[in-house]
C-alpha cells in the first residue's frame, strides 16, 4: 500500500543555503499565511544558530504540496547539521528518511562535511536528488561541480541506481529550481515534483504490531521527555500501552503514550493516532533514550539502530575557583554544573560526561572543538561560571597494543601565494598532504590527513598566515598510529603578579613585551594572563603600577600614553590558545585566561616535578 507521504533529509555543507531553501519551501507550499510575519532562516531556531549561521540541532518539519491535479502529498523534511562535530545527530536522522536532497554550492562544490553525511546516506541505500544551489553566483562553475559530485559518489561506493541521480539547478534565496541550468526565474515546483516522483513512499507494515525507533530526544517542561522518530510498523493511539527496549532486547521501562505530536510546518501539533511511515514525537516515558525501540508490549525484538562514531576530544569543565568567582554568574556550584552536563549528555548522545575523583570537575568528551564550544557558550548564557581546560584528544590502542590517535581529513582552500606557508605549517603539525589541485580563480585546494592533536589551536594561526582569506574544513577520518611529540604554542604569556585594576602607566611599557589581552581599568588577579610574551618564556609583570607623585616637575608636559587596543579573544580562540597548564575562566559577561595554578610558587613546584618526571 502506498500513501501520499514522503520523508526526506536535506544534506549540505555549512553556508551552502540549506535553511534558506527550506524557508522558500515553506512559503511556496502555503505553510505560512500571506500576512504571517516570519523570521529569515526560520529553521535555525536557537540564538547560537542565528548568530553563527550554522545548523546545530537536527529538526523535523513538514509541508503539504498539491500538484496540478490537486493530489496532496505530505512531505516530512529533516534539516540536518552541516558540521561534522554535530554528526551524532546526523547518523540517527538518516534512518528516519527514504531519500535525501544533496545541496551543493555552484562555486564551492562538494565539501568535506557534505562527504561525511552523504557517505552515511549512501551506505543506508538512500537515493539522492542533487540540487546545485546559488546558480546565480558570478563565479559559478556548475559543470565542474557536478563532475565533483559524481566523483564523490563513486569514491563513496554508490550503487548504479544512486549514481543515476536527478539534478536540479536552484537559487534558494530567490526561490526557483529548474532542470535547465541557464534559467534564472520561476518557482520551486520542479523540486516538489522531483521529490514526489523520485523519493519512494515509506515502506511500512500497517498490520504489524507498533514499533518506533527513537532518533531524537528533546525535553519539555510540561511533557517531560519527548522522543522523536519514525513509526516503522503498526499504529499507535494516545494512551496505548507501550514499553521501551534497549539494543539487546532488555525492557527499560513500561508506560503509556500520553501524548502524540506530529509536525505541521514549524509547529508540533497533538494528534490522536499515528500510522506506519509517519515521523512523530511521543511523550510519556521517563527513561527511554536515543536508539531505544518503543513498541507494543507484545514485541520483544528491538529494531536495528545505527552505531554512533566515538568522541575524539575531551575538556575538563571545573568549578570556577578564581578570586572573581560568583560575581557575574548565578550557577556556580558543582551540583548545578553536574546536573546541566548530565541533561546535555541525555539528549546529545555524541557527548560523554565523567566525574573526577575530587567531584569539582567533569571530563566532557565530544566530537570536536566546535561542538564543545557551543555547549560552553550555551551554558554561559544560562548563567554558569566555569573553568575550562585545554582540549585533549582521546587516545586508543590497536590490536598489537600500540597507541593510536584520531586523524582528520583537512581540506584547505587558499590563494596560491599562501599555499607554501600552509603546507609548511601543516608539516610541522604532522599533517600529510594527500592531494593538491588548482580550484580556479587563483586558488588552490590542498587536502591533508592530520592528527587531531596537531590541529588544536591552528585555526587562528591559519587565518593570520592567509590574511583571513583561507577556508579550512575538517572531518573525522579514523584512528591511526600515534605521531609522537607535536610542537605547541611557541610564545610564552604575560602573567599578572597581583590583584587590582590595570593602569595605562603600567600597560604602556608592557606593550613592548608583546600583545596585550586587557585594557585600562580591567579588574585583574594574581595568576591571570594579561598578554602574550614576544619570547618563549612566561613572564610575571605588574600591570597595576601607578606613577609616583612628587613635587618635582619634568621639563615640558608628560607625554600622553597612547595604547594599542587589546586583542579580545572569542571563546573558541581562547580555548584553542591556552596551554596544558592554563585555563579559560568563562562567566556570563567575561572570558579570561589564567594559569591553572594561580600561586607562582605552586607553579614553580609543579614545573620542577614535571622536569623530574
Amino acid at each position: 500500500m502506498t500513501q501520499a507521504l514522503r520523508n526526506i533529509a536535506i544534506i549540505a555543507h555549512v553556508d551552502h543555503g540549506k535553511t534558506t531553501l527550506v524557508d522558500q519551501l515553506f512559503r511556496q507550499s502555503g505553510t505560512f499565511r500571506e500576512n504571517q510575519r516570519i523570521e529569515e532562516r526560520a529553521m535555525d531556531s536557537n540564538d547560537l544558530e542565528k548568530e553563527r549561521g550554522i545548523t546545530i540541532l537536527a529538526k523535523c518539519t513538514s509541508v503539504e504540496w498539491a500538484d496540478a491535479n490537486g493530489d496532496v502529498t505530505h512531505i516530512n523534511i529533516v534539516d540536518t547539521p552541516g558540521h561534522a562535530d554535530f554528526g551524532g545527530e546526523v547518523e540517527r536522522i538518516l534512518s528516519m528518511v527514504d531519500g535525501v536532497i544533496l545541496l551543493v554550492d555552484s562555486s564551492e562544490g562538494a565539501m568535506p562535511q557534505t562527504k561525511f553525511v552523504t557517505g552515511k546516506a549512501l551506505a543506508l541505500g538512500l537515493k539522492p536528488i542533487v540540487v546545485v544551489n546559488k546558480v546565480d553566483r558570478p563565479d559559478e562553475r556548475i559543470q565542474e561541480v557536478l563532475d565533483e559530485v559524481f566523483d564523490l559518489f563513486v569514491t563513496l561506493e554508490a550503487n548504479d541506481e544512486q549514481l543515476d541521480f536527478p539534478v536540479l539547478y536552484a537559487s534558494g534565496r530567490n526561490g526557483y529550481a529548474s532542470e535547465d541550468p541557464s534559467l534564472r526565474a520561476g518557482t520551486l515546483t520542479p523540486l516538489f515534483a522531483k521529490i514526489v516522483e523520485h523519493v519512494p513512499a515509506p515502506e511500512a507494515d500497517f498490520d504489524g504490531p507498533f514499533k518506533f525507533l527513537v532518533t531524537l530526544l528533546d525535553r519539555d517542561n510540561f511533557l517531560g521527555r519527548i522522543l522523536t522518530g519514525k513509526v516503522q510498523s503498526g499504529t499507535v493511539k494516545v494512551n496505548s500501552p507501550i514499553h521501551a527496549l534497549d539494543n539487546d532486547g532488555k525492557i527499560i521501562e513500561t508506560g503509556r503514550a500520553s501524548k502524540l505530536l506530529a509536525f505541521r510546518g514549524l509547529e508540533r501539533v497533538p494528534v490522536e493516532e499515528a500510522k506506519a511511515g509517519d515521523i512523530i514525537s511521543i511523550a510519556g516515558l521517563t527513561a527511554a533514550t536515543v536508539s531505544n525501540t518503543i513498541c507494543d508490549p507484545s514485541v520483544t525484538e528491538p529494531l536495528h539502530a545505527q552505531p554512533i562514531d566515538p568522541p575524539t576530544l575531551s575538556m575538563r569543565f571545573a568549578v570556577n575557583d578564581s578570586p572573581m568567582a560568583g560575581r557575574e554568574g548565578t550557577k556556580v556550584t558543582s551540583r548545578m554544573i553536574r546536573d546541566r552536563l548530565n541533561r546535555e549528555a541525555e539528549s546529545n548522545v555524541a557527548i560523554r560526561v565523567t566525574e573526577s575523583a575530587d567531584k569539582d570537575s567533569f571530563e566532557v568528551a565530544g566530537r570536536g572543538e566546535l561542538q564543545l564550544g557551543v555547549l560552553i557558550e550555551t551554558m554561559r548564557r544560562e548563567g554558569f561560571e566555569l573553568g575550562i581546560s585545554r582540549p585533549r584528544v582521546l587516545f586508543g590502542e590497536d590490536d598489537h597494543g600500540k597507541r593510536t590517535e584520531p586523524y582528520e581529513i583537512t581540506v584547505i582552500d587558499v590563494d596560491d601565494e599562501y599555499a607554501g606557508t600552509v603546507v609548511e605549517k601543516m608539516a610541522i603539525r604532522k599533517g600529510e598532504m594527500t592531494d593538491m589541485r588548482p580550484s580556479g580563480g587563483g586558488k588552490t585546494r590542498i587536502t591533508f590527513s592530520a592528527p587531531s592533536r596537531g590541529l588544536i589551536g591552528y585555526h587562528g594561526e591559519f587565518l593570520s598566515d592567509t590574511r583571513g582569506t583561507g577556508i579550512m574544513n575538517r572531518l573525522y577520518e579514523k584512528y591511526g598510529p600515534h605521531k609522537g611529540k607535536i610542537e605547541g604554542r611557541k610564545n610564552g604569556v604575560l602573567i599578572s603578579n597581583g590583584a587590582g585594576e590595570a593602569v595605562a602607566y603600567a600597560l604602556g611599557p608592557l606593550e613592548e613585551r608583546g600583545i596585550l589581552f586587557v585594557g585600562v581599568g580591567e579588574a585583574l588577579y594574581e595568576g591571570m594572563i594579561i598578554g602574550e610574551n614576544a619570547k618563549p618564556d612566561d613572564l610575571e609583570v605588574n600591570p597595576m603600577k601607578s606613577k609616583q607623585l612628587t613635587n618635582f616637575r619634568s621639563t615640558g608636559k608628560d607625554d600622553a600614553i597612547r595604547l594599542t587596543p587589546p586583542k579580545v579573544m572569542t571563546l573558541e580562540q581562547a580555548i584553542a590558545y591556552i596551554d596544558d597548564d592554563e585555563m579559560v575562566e568563562v562567566t556570563p559577561k567575561s572570558i579570561r585566561l589564567r594559569k591553572a595554578l594561580l600561586d607562582p610558587n605552586e607553579r614553580k613546584k609543579a614545573g620542577r616535578k614535571k622536569e623530574a618526571a
